[in-house]
């Protein structure tokens, strides 16, 4: 009977460490790339007439080096649909964004941030989640 019980607790227990583990990641990559294309989108809107095109392409070359390095990880317990809307999305962007569309570009990136706050929304551990 005891045994039973301290396996179903270690079991209990394991998943709540790493549900933990993996929303604290989930919420600092999440945290990490919308601040970057956030920043991206001020300079977008800060110099509509003279956007320096090299500082442009630089920030989103590494916006998508940042996605690269995490989303191996993500995709271990993140729905595959959901970090692909991601993708697409950033592509979007950066196709924009060489082809010095800004106003489509800025209109991928808010896509994006929302993409990126529902996820967070949707695998945070709360009551409303859980039922």
């Amino acid at each position: 009977m005891w045994k039973e019980v301290i396996i179903c607790g270690v079991i209990i227990i394991t998943i709540l460490i790493g549900n933990q583990i993996t929303q604290n990641y989930s919420v600092e990559t999440i945290e990490e790339l919308t601040k970057e294309l956030e920043e991206l989108k001020q300079e977008m809107h800060q110099e509509q007439e003279n956007i320096d095109f090299e500082r442009t392409n630089e920030k989103i070359d590494n916006i998508f080096k940042q996605w690269n390095e995490r989303h191996d990880k993500l995709a271990y317990y993140i729905e595959h649909d959901e970090l692909e809307k991601v993708e697409t999305n950033l592509t979007s962007l950066k196709s924009y964004i060489e082809t010095n569309e800004y106003a489509e570009a800025v209109s991928e990136l808010d896509k994006s941030v929302f993409i990126l706050k529902h996820i967070e929304d949707k695998y945070v551990f709360n009551l409303q989640n859980v039922f």
